[in-house]
């Protein structure tokens, strides 16, 4: 069914007066217009004004600066121009005669290490100033300040060398170059050789060896036939377990506890990926500032290694609040206080609310509102466990879909398989009242959740490579109507990263749904019936307004569904990325999808980077307008769509 109701074309103007205001109030609040300031700054950017300090130079020194590179190529070249400091700030004075000569000498070094970064182990770096070499000045010299001071470099680049012979001694001894990047006839780039040198220490403490340490590298150059002979070797050391586990800097928090979820008192063999795991692990619990873990120099008499976890605490109450804003359904903005330490082992209480909504309509009545309360408490009788319980207040009011208030207890134990799997299981009651295309009706329903979810991303905020995928169930029984069913759901999303720097991410997501069970449609609560639409969905379509109708034009939502997204993450600045993608969904009232109604939307996104996270804003459009339906949606928030 085509038709739309004339009542869901946008207030446009209104929403823009809606964002205006928002805007305004934020940047009012904002720190930035102290009388104090001169310059306005925004996510790391200044949009006017100056924010350089001025530093007072002693005996400041006027210098000009050249450098010649020779026959290196342009690549070299602008390697060894941006590592000139003297050529990049001769505009800026130097504190006395001396400084020059100093400067100068830090420049040799930075250049000769280009150069050798570029296997040019034959290169010479000449600097002079006014016209003398630096080796040969006083140590006190006096140079002529009528006019800016010449300094000249001279890069003469020399042949690349190639790698020649290559041997490794000591407990590397045995181990195959090629598995170092180092063949002969192959690159003799000086990072090359120190990476290897340090992957054989990093593969010896994988083997449990954590007293592993290099010996000296011998590397012998040999300017005739231009190769470059490498001796790499290294001390394993015993194998190792974990041994006694101490705690310095905790105050507040339970230092048992710490040393108990850090799962380093295990006796377990020594592995550097476990030192990751365990700091990144005690990191998430939100309750310290820093966090270092330190390993003995020697092993205990046990044969066991010492570890000390030491530890700063942070603060323990916080508050905040969010804004977010899609042109389809209006703004948003969400508040929250909460406590990280209630008891001395990191339990933490959140109190959150928010309202959203904001300038889709002027009834404030329409506006979605929703309040929270969830205690959470890490390392629930075993380390790996953690029981959340949640009671939540919603009202919720999609544009001319369904108005539904509820309220909704739950409580759960998310246990942690290991590194990249989770369980979770639990109960949940819930009361529901909605009015909808099947009127007024009232829901009671007793459910017991349960899902597992495994994730392999490099970066939760902004993943690169990996993937994330969730399988959930979730069987319920309905008090007031007698009726029992169960949804089922599963997502799966990937991301491969391109080039040596990922500055191309391809990234896709497939999601579906079914829900299964006794009694019609309407004896499913609306907030259970499956709808897609919005800015972490189907871009392009108001939230959840994909769906389908009934001969009266009203949303019935559906019994499955099935949802997929692609995007082409590009970076064209460090912190500026642009994402192109098209969404794909559709929502059926039988338990499996016909595909007879599917919606797609496709559009640009704008991202920002910043350390909590990319700042998004996304541009959709419907490739399928529903009648009467937006014909553009402008999505912002944080963190990518999915």
């Amino acid at each position: 069914m085509e038709k739309r109701k004339a009542g869901r074309m946008s207030d446009w103007s209104s929403r823009r007066r809606s964002l205006a205001c928002l805007l305004a109030g934020s940047l009012a609040l904002s720190p930035v217009f102290a009388p104090e300031a001169y310059a306005f700054k925004i996510f790391g950017v200044t949009l006017f004004g100056s924010d350089e300090e001025t530093v007072e130079v002693i005996d400041p020194v006027r210098y000009e600066a050249t450098i010649e590179t020779g026959d290196a190529d342009s690549d070299l070249a602008d390697r060894l121009e941006s590592a000139a400091a003297l050529v990049n700030d001769d505009e800026k004075p130097i504190s006395g005669d001396l400084g020059i000569i100093v400067k100068a000498r830090e420049d040799r070094d930075r250049l000769v290490a280009v150069l050798y970064e570029e296997a040019r182990y034959g290169g010479i770096v000449n600097i002079s100033i006014a016209g003398t070499d630096i080796d040969q000045l006083p140590p006190n010299p006096t140079f002529d300040h009528s006019k800016p001071v010449p300094v000249t470099v001279n890069v003469t680049p020399g042949p690349e060398f190639k790698l020649g012979a290559v041997r490794f001694e000591g407990d590397a001894a045995g181990r195959n170059p090629a598995d170092y990047d180092l063949e002969p006839g192959g690159p003799a780039g000086s990072l090359i050789i120190l990476k290897a040198g340090e992957k054989i220490v990093v593969d010896l403490k994988e083997e449990g060896r954590p007293l592993a340490h290099p010996l000296q590298r011998q590397i012998t150059a040999d300017h005739a036939k231009r190769t470059v002979d490498v001796v790499l070797g290294a001390v394993g050391g015993p194998v190792a377990p974990f041994g006694t586990v101490t705690v310095k800097g905790a105050r507040a928090v339970n230092p048992d506890f710490i040393q108990s979820y850090s799962r380093l008192d295990r006796r377990e063999r020594y592995s550097p990926e476990q030192l990751k795991k365990a700091s990144e692990r005690l990191r998430q619990l939100g309750v310290f500032s820093s966090i270092t873990i330190h390993e003995a120099d020697s092993l205990a008499p046990d044969g066991s290694l010492p570890l000390a976890i030491e530890v700063s605490e942070g603060k323990f109450r916080y508050f905040g609040f969010g804004l977010e804003y899609a042109s389809t359904d209006g703004a948003g903005v969400q508040g929250y206080w909460g406590h990280r330490n209630l008891f001395g082992q990191a339990e933490s209480l959140r109190l959150e609310g928010a309202v959203s909504g904001i300038g889709a309509t002027t009834d404030v009545t329409t506006f979605d509102y929703s309040a929270g309360i969830t205690f959470t408490k890490p390392g629930f009788y075993v380390p790996e466990a953690t029981f959340v319980s949640k009671l939540e207040a919603k009202s919720e009011n999609p544009e001319d879909i369904y108005e539904a208030q509820s309220i909704t207890y739950s409580a759960g134990i998310a246990y942690e398989l290991n590194a990249t799997d989770k369980v979770t299981g639990g109960g949940e009651i819930s009361y529901i009242r909605a009015d909808d295309a099947f009127d007024r009706n009232d829901y009671l329903t007793f459910s017991l959740p349960v899902s597992f979810e495994r994730d392999t991303r490099d970066n939760k905020l902004d993943p690169t490579e990996g993937y994330y995928g969730t399988v959930s169930a979730k069987p319920s029984y309905e008090a007031l109507k007698g009726n029992v069913f169960s949804s089922f759901e599963g997502s799966i999303a990937g991301y491969y990263g391109l080039g040596a720097e990922d500055k191309v991410v391809l990234a896709a997501r497939l999601g579906a749904g079914t829900l299964v069970g006794t009694g019609d449609l309407q004896d499913i609560p609306v907030t259970r019936r499956f709808y897609q639409g919005g800015g972490g969905s189907v871009r392009g379509y108001s939230y959840r307004e994909i769906s389908p109708y009934n001969d009266d034009d009203d949303a019935v939502g559906g019994r499955s569904y099935v949802l997929a997204s692609f995007e082409t993450r590009v970076k064209v600045s460090e912190n500026i990325g642009i994402v192109p993608f098209i969404d794909v969904g559709t929502v059926a009232t039988e338990i499996v999808p016909d595909f007879s109604d599917i919606r797609a939307g496709a559009g640009l996104g704008l991202r920002y980077a910043t350390p909590f996270g990319p700042i998004r804003l996304d541009f959709a459009v419907p490739l399928r307008r529903y009648d009467g339906g937006n014909s553009f949606g402008i999505y912002a928030g944080i963190g990518q769509a999915f």
